[in-house]
């Protein structure tokens, strides 16, 4: 079976600080991935480079099993179209309602009138639990929960075969992110789509995974199923989940 992602030998520095350095990855069809790793590891160039806004200095990035590295114009643009992405901070255009989020992709991307654009937006609101007079609100009248939820129906409002969330609970209290991490799983369920999480929220990567792959020094050190992160036999992963300051994971502490 083909791989709906494939990353063979990425790497990408930028200046003498090497970020990727030979990245290897596939995501089977319909699965959920989620790469862990501390802050600054490189998950969201990772994740950049996958959507073509960062290139990498070398290595391979297949979509379907075409190389998308580097691709330009209407080619590019016909693979963007099998995308949908939670940002981190959800990413509203403020200048637009609610539901004129949601059906940004709609319109612009897929030339939807306003009329459908705007009952596809309400319906796809109503999927992640927001009711219809949420629609004609502001981004600024939101709370941070309602925003990651406007920001998860904009991503599935297209019905993209592959999404992207990049820490979809920072910046939320427990529940809340609990909240999130449902309507993650569910939409992806119901989408059929392949996945691919950044995050170093461990009960984030326990709820919405299939796989876990771990990024460290710039490459996966350690990947596979969800049920076998506490017993994954590496000591980077075994420190990064139970959150302890020992181990082989050095954090770069100034002391006075």
């Amino acid at each position: 079976m083909t791989p709906k992602i494939k990353l063979s030998g990425v790497r990408k520095s930028f200046g003498q600080k090497m970020v990727l350095d030979g990245v290897d990855l596939e995501i089977a069809p319909g699965q959920s991935v989620v790469v862990i790793g501390g802050s600054g590891v490189g998950k969201s160039v990772l994740l950049k480079c996958i959507l073509g806004l960062v290139t990498p200095d070398e290595g391979s990035i297949e979509v379907d099993g075409v190389e998308v590295t580097g691709l330009r114009g209407g080619a590019r643009s016909e693979v963007l179209r099998k995308f949908g992405m939670l940002f981190q901070s959800a990413a509203l255009f403020d200048s637009l309602t609610v539901w004129e989020n949601v059906a940004f992709g709609l319109i612009e991307g897929a030339g939807m009138a306003r009329g459908p654009a705007h009952t596809k937006a309400i319906e796809t609101l109503a999927r992640v639990g927001l009711a219809e007079d949420v629609a004609e609100l502001d981004p600024a009248e939101l709370s941070g929960g309602m925003k990651k939820r406007v920001g998860l129906a904009r991503a599935i409002a297209t019905t993209p075969e592959i999404l992207f969330f990049d820490e979809p609970t920072t910046g939320l209290d427990p529940i809340m992110g609990d909240v999130i991490n449902d309507l993650i799983a569910k939409s992806v369920r119901e989408l059929g789509a392949t996945a691919l999480s950044i995050t170093h929220d461990l009960a984030s990567a326990r709820k919405i995974a299939d796989r876990i792959a771990m990024l460290h020094d710039g490459r996966i050190i350690w990947q596979g199923p969800v049920a076998d992160v506490d017993h994954s036999g590496n000591d980077h992963v075994d420190q990064f989940i139970h959150g302890r300051a020992d181990g082989p994971i050095q954090m770069q502490v100034l002391k006075p």
